[in-house]
């Protein structure tokens, strides 16, 4: 009940990413409001998430896995209820940046949780497994949901199934309780994280060079602020012992992400919003059913055989859609490929972070695959050919993954 708890926060958090973009006509329709407004009711979560996923697994580590997450889970299912009550454009983007933070504090808390209450890595592996089934299906399911919920009650019924589900999360993990870390957070060095992060989203997600210049001075001010912190924002070997995973996690959620995009747009064409979504379902399944199997597999075998046949995979899938048309054959591939990759990527992260960093090393590859997310929506969009691009992508990603993990591995020391 505790792992069914924490790990249903987790997908209302993923499900916020993508549930709202196939309700934007409908919002349209009943705030009005530019498009570039529009735009962002649906980008200000995805920013504020982004920026604050470095602190909100720092925060954990440092007050506690269980504490964080019932605030982050708390604080979700409040400012759910307020979106959906927003009366005009204005309101709904602020409150989408907040419940983005609280996403963060949630995603933190999770993650934190997961490798407490499963210290041994074959155990972690077969939670993270079940952790990733229930979790995997969020992005996928946010257009079907979404567009079962958009054509029964409108928009605003997207934000009103998170309070109840909310509820359900914190009574399951009600009883939990964690100790508070060793870990000392350097608030100006989170800050600097937080702007680089933020800033970088922003810039890649409205095509900004202003935010892209203050990404960039952002994080020149952060790498020596970095190395004069006693308690910097990516402890010390983190980088280099989880980079291979962090390549495959951005570059996987780069390809996803940007493919989702373009095929609800090709969809929604020609379809309704309800059709629309059903269409995903040879997607969606498989990332509901094969994480379990793919945490018993990392169990037995380790990480980097599942990371890889995911990815080689995600790349048949990919290159089959962009060769012979959208077909559930191909999207079942697709979502074999993920449904391997995603539980098997956070399995080897948590595997390979140092001591008492969890919500740590969880964050940086949230934050990895976030930016991967946002430049996969931005840059496949705008390609005349994005799906074959995506394929060429992960093509070159699993074939370096494969190369590069074993070495990363042997050139940390023990």
């Amino acid at each position: 009940m505790t792992l069914l708890g924490f790990s249903l926060a987790y997908f209302l958090v993923l499900l916020d990413t993508t549930v709202l973009t196939i309700a934007l006509p409908d919002l349209r329709d009943s705030l009005g409001g530019t498009l570039a407004g529009q735009q962002w009711a649906v980008n200000a979560y995805t920013v504020a998430f982004a920026a604050a996923l470095l602190t909100g697994g720092a925060v954990a580590d440092r007050y506690g896995a269980a504490r964080v997450f019932k605030l982050g889970v708390a604080a979700f299912g409040a400012l759910s209820l307020l979106c959906a009550a927003a009366p005009q454009l204005g309101v709904l983007i602020a409150l989408r940046g907040l419940l983005g933070v609280a996403g963060a504090l949630c995603l933190g808390g999770s993650l934190g949780l997961l490798a407490q209450l499963y210290p041994g890595p074959a155990e972690r592996a077969r939670a993270t497994g079940l952790w990733a089934a229930i979790t995997g299906t969020a992005l996928a399911a946010g257009p079907l949901l979404g567009g079962v919920l958009v054509e029964a009650f409108g928009w605003r019924a997207v934000f009103l199934i998170n309070p109840p589900l909310a509820l359900v999360s914190l009574l399951a993990v009600a009883r939990v309780r964690s100790p508070r870390g060793g870990r000392r957070i350097d608030r100006p060095v989170q800050a600097l994280a937080c702007a680089s992060l933020g800033l970088l989203a922003h810039a890649l997600i409205d095509e900004s060079w202003t935010a892209g210049l203050l990404a960039l001075a952002c994080l020149a001010a952060l790498v020596p602020a970095e190395r004069r912190s006693a308690a910097p924002a990516l402890p010390g070997g983190l980088l280099a012992a989880t980079w291979p995973e962090l390549m495959a996690g951005a570059v996987a959620t780069f390809a996803f992400s940007g493919a989702l995009f373009v095929l609800t747009l090709l969809l929604q064409a020609r379809m309704s919003p309800l059709a629309a979504g059903l269409a995903f379902l040879p997607l969606t399944l498989p990332m509901a059913v094969n994480p379990v199997l793919t945490g018993r597999l990392v169990a037995r075998v380790g990480p980097r055989t599942p990371i890889t046949a995911g990815l080689a995979l995600l790349t048949a899938g990919l290159a089959g859609l962009a060769l012979t048309g959208v077909t559930a054959w191909w999207l079942v591939v697709m979502g074999c490929g993920l449904s391997l990759c995603l539980p098997a990527l956070m399995a080897g992260v948590l595997a390979a972070a140092p001591a008492g960093t969890a919500g740590t090393a969880g964050g940086v590859l949230n934050a990895a695959r976030q930016a991967g997310a946002t430049l996969g929506v931005a840059v496949l969009g705008g390609l005349s050919r994005p799906l074959l691009a995506a394929a060429v992508m992960t093509g070159l990603a699993c074939a370096c993954y494969a190369v590069s993990a074993r070495r990363a591995r042997s050139s940390v020391p023990a």
